[in-house]
């Protein structure tokens, strides 16, 4: 589905799941994803929730701007989408990575809109490793595309116990990302709201629904010490670290996920009654 935006971009949504359900997941992808990344949840999620999945701009079905978006006009967007939807009863807002950095903006600048979060494997500043990182894979895009790019990603964004046992082969893995492969300049645009990004914990302390943090003990990108510093800052957070998992939660540890998503939001349903 389309949504126009008040620039006359349109963003792709696709809608989910229970369309009587009393509480709504919006999920955000990170970097390279799209809508598609969620669909190892869609199934079980589904049956007791409405879901929405979004495409930001540069990203999969989505419209590509002339210039590049921040975190903060990626929330905007969010938002915009969100009050055209009007979900019934309770919103929760999962976001993964970029989308978990888009999640945080979001939680602050519309409360109004959100009952609850959840981040997952995301970032709340970054540190010289986690540049040297965003900075090969920017000259891996420029130098041979996204197939380059890819192959210097995937041993930061899966961890070391999925190339041990993986759940979808790399080599598949690869085939399935390269045939809806993004374009450099879309990912470009992307990568610059990642570069011009400050540290976000402050902004957090203002946060005031509860939000589940969740990150992966071998995640190399966004570390369990990133996780760590928001929940702290969080006033009302929770943290899960998930142990032989790294970067990419909604592929490497699905049915953990589903579970966790599913205990923090009925969570809300048990306080009201």
């Amino acid at each position: 589905m389309r949504h126009r935006l008040p620039d006359g971009l349109e963003m792709h949504y696709e809608l989910h799941g229970n369309a009587e359900a009393a509480q709504a997941m919006v999920f955000l992808n990170g970097l390279s994803q799209s809508t598609a990344a969620w669909a190892g949840l869609v199934h079980a999620l589904g049956k007791k929730y409405r879901l929405v999945l979004v495409d930001l701009v540069f990203q999969g079905q989505s419209d590509e701007a002339p210039e590049h978006r921040s975190f903060e006009a990626h929330a905007a967007d969010v938002a915009h989408l969100l009050r055209a939807l009007q979900l019934p009863g309770e919103t929760i807002l999962v976001g993964i990575s970029y989308g978990g950095a888009v999640a945080q903006r979001f939680l602050v600048h519309y409360p109004e809109l959100v009952q609850r979060g959840v981040l997952l494997s995301t970032f709340p500043y970054k540190d010289a490793y986690f540049d040297a990182i965003g900075a090969s894979w920017k000259q891996a895009l420029l130098a041979g595309g996204y197939l380059l790019m890819l192959d210097v990603m995937l041993p930061f964004v899966l961890g070391r116990s999925y190339f041990l046992n993986p759940i979808i082969t790399i080599d598949n893995l690869k085939n399935s990302k390269t045939s809806q492969s993004p374009t450099p300049e879309r990912l470009l645009k992307l990568v610059r709201a990642t570069e011009e990004s400050g540290n976000y914990l402050e902004e957090l302390k203002k946060v005031q629904v509860p939000v589940l943090v969740v990150h992966g003990e071998e995640d190399m990108l966004c570390t369990p010490e990133m996780g760590r510093a928001m929940y702290q800052a969080l006033p009302h957070g929770e943290l899960e670290i998930l142990q032989h998992v790294g970067h990419t939660l909604n592929l490497e540890c699905i049915p953990d996920l589903i579970q966790l998503l599913d205990t923090f939001a009925a969570k809300a349903v048990y306080r009201e009654h």
